[in-house]
């Protein structure tokens, strides 16, 4: 795809251009889409729009960014307009502090693993439906983690491949711990297809913004290519993105119980989520302590 084209067919040329995600690692899949972020400081949700038979997911980022999780994801970024050099100076800064900005990302995951993990531990004391929803959650957030530690940005469709070539070490062993809660190992085509449809309409429920396209999309090709488990977890970590959206309301959407349930085939014997919610907590408690300094 032409992105200076997408730029003027978008009337993008007033700001600071940047592609990033996996279309610029030069490790992408046919069903990736083309990440651009627009630098007009702007707070409104990402955007899909189909171009030259390609999808494009619109960001909107600051010059000024300072949170870690966002930082991260422009890293590696691939300029394609900055006629100010201004976008040129925010990569040269991440450059520069790139320990600094993982090693904050790290522990921002943790302690939003942890956050999720005491949801679950109190909602099985409530008899909450949705404590296994924030169990997965919980355990997407180390998965992040570990991806930080490693210094590689999370990339939700990727994120299988990169964690199973990474060293050999306690902190990446960790993984089994997490995968033993998201349960990659449950996946079947006829499971991922129910799976998929409950996403693209959750997300269409919070969301409503195009984003069920790409989740179609990618759950097609990488079923289609055998790499089930792979979108098994893409799946998962994307709801776990659109439930944190409305992590204060959930409550109140009754009608999202059957649908969760479904998307995150969720687990319902409170003994065995208890069981991994005290895992879980342990795990991120002690890859707190490991974080570098």
């Amino acid at each position: 795809m032409d992105t200076k084209k997408f730029l003027e067919y978008s009337s993008l040329t007033n700001f600071p251009v940047g592609l990033g995600g996996c279309k610029n690692e030069g490790k992408s899949y046919d069903c990736c889409e083309y990440n651009i972020t627009v630098f007009d400081n702007k707070t409104q949700e990402d955007s899909v729009i189909e171009f030259e038979d390609q999808i494009v997911k619109l960001h909107h980022g600051a010059l000024k960014e300072s949170r870690s999780n966002v930082l991260i994801q422009y890293e590696k970024m691939e300029i394609i307009l900055d006629e100010q050099w201004e976008l040129r100076m925010l990569l040269s800064k991440i450059k520069e502090k790139k320990k600094e900005i993982f090693k904050d990302y790290i522990k921002s995951c943790l302690i939003d693993a942890l956050f999720c993990v005491s949801k679950s531990k109190t909602g099985i004391k409530n008899s909450d439906v949705f404590a296994s929803s924030w169990l997965k959650c919980g355990a997407y957030y180390i998965s992040d983690a570990l991806c930080g530690f490693n210094y590689q940005r999370p990339s939700p469709t990727h994120m299988l491949e990169h964690i199973r070539e990474f060293e050999k070490n306690r902190v990446n062993e960790t993984f089994s711990i997490v995968n033993d809660c998201i349960g990659i190992e449950r996946a079947t085509s006829s499971l991922l297809s129910r799976m998929c449809k409950s996403t693209m309409g959750f997300s269409d429920m919070v969301e409503s913004n195009g984003h069920s396209k790409i989740i179609q999309r990618k759950h097609d090709y990488l079923v289609k290519n055998s790499l089930l488990t792979d979108c098994y977890f893409y799946l998962g970590y994307i709801n776990r993105n659109i439930l944190i959206k409305i992590k204060g309301i959930l409550h109140q959407k009754p009608e999202l119980i059957h649908v969760l349930k479904v998307a995150f085939d969720i687990e319902s014997e409170p003994t065995k989520i208890e069981r991994q919610s005290e895992t879980l907590q342990k795990t991120a408690n002690e890859l707190l302590t490991m974080n570098p300094t």
